[in-house]
């Protein structure tokens, strides 16, 4: 990663984190995360900071995807980085995943 995300990353586990910190983890762990399951099949949504399309199957292209996963940041940031699991974010109730493929324990953590 780069000194910008550790240092954000830093903030946020210092519990100091700010917007422009959880925007920036989130928009580059969404990265990292099309990077790892390429694809249009599932939609992944942490408003207010990002949205991806990942995981190889059908192409979304117009309307409401056929399958979506939303959530918020800090949940996200701690999927991707391995601090929680899948299946504790799903029992938080803050997840909320529909359609096929929106298990992303495969692809987790990301670092």
């Amino acid at each position: 990663m780069d000194p910008a995300f550790d240092q954000a990353l830093h903030r946020y586990d210092a519990g100091t984190a700010e917007r422009a910190d959880l925007k920036l983890l989130t928009k580059q762990l969404l990265k990292l995360l099309v990077a790892k399951a390429p694809g249009h099949a599932v939609e992944v949504r942490v408003p207010p900071y990002g949205a991806v399309q990942c995981i190889e199957g059908p192409r979304h292209t117009r309307g409401t995807p056929g399958a979506v996963i939303e959530l918020p940041p800090e949940l996200w940031i701690d999927l991707a980085l391995g601090r929680t699991t899948w299946p504790d974010a799903r029992d938080t109730g803050k997840l909320r995943a529909s359609g096929e493929r929106t298990d992303l324990s495969a692809f987790l953590p990301l670092t």
